[in-house]
């Protein structure tokens, strides 16, 4: 894991003005698939203490959509990350995830949540490289377990814990 950013790269807390950044790289980091509908504005209007984001000059590199559960009080939720293609495979989505891991603890949280499609598999993959477990679902694709319809009808999720 790295501890400290590549030269030239710099993190701060997201703020509002961070959405329309992001959206507009969104198609492009996830192969064309439009992701956009699950990241809504108001996320990052009121999770900026625990979102981040990575740059270089003013250039998105990274980001991590993360927030302290108002219904949880033990839990933190990490609801969107992505990195820009070119910059996948150096530590920076594990650079950030630690990072979120700080914010929880300050905030004495000590399980952490996320999910992602099962046709993500690097998704899946880094998760458990970082020490998350898969939760049991309600389904089983490819050996994995989902939970079925966790949306809506038709929509596939992997639970992901970890206890930090």
């Amino acid at each position: 894991m790295i501890t400290k950013l590549p030269k030239g790269l710099t993190v701060r807390n997201s703020c509002p003005a961070d959405h329309q950044k992001i959206i507009v790289v969104m198609k492009d980091w996830w192969g064309g698939r439009d992701l956009t509908p699950m990241l809504p504005k108001l996320f990052l209007d009121h999770f900026c203490d625990t979102s981040f984001i990575i740059e270089k000059e003013e250039d998105l590199i990274a980001f991590l959509i993360g927030f302290l559960s108002p219904s949880r009080p033990r839990e933190g939720y990490i609801h969107f990350v992505g990195v820009h293609p070119n910059y996948r495979g150096i530590g920076l989505g594990e650079f950030l995830y630690h990072r979120f891991f700080n914010s929880c603890k300050k905030n004495h949280r000590d399980t952490i949540r996320a999910c992602t499609s099962p046709v993500n598999k690097g998704s899946i993959a880094f998760h458990t490289k970082v020490g998350f477990s898969i939760s049991k679902g309600n389904g089983d694709i490819d050996g994995i377990q989902v939970s079925l319809d966790y949306n809506g009808p038709g929509d596939l999720k992997v639970l992901f814990e970890i206890n930090i």
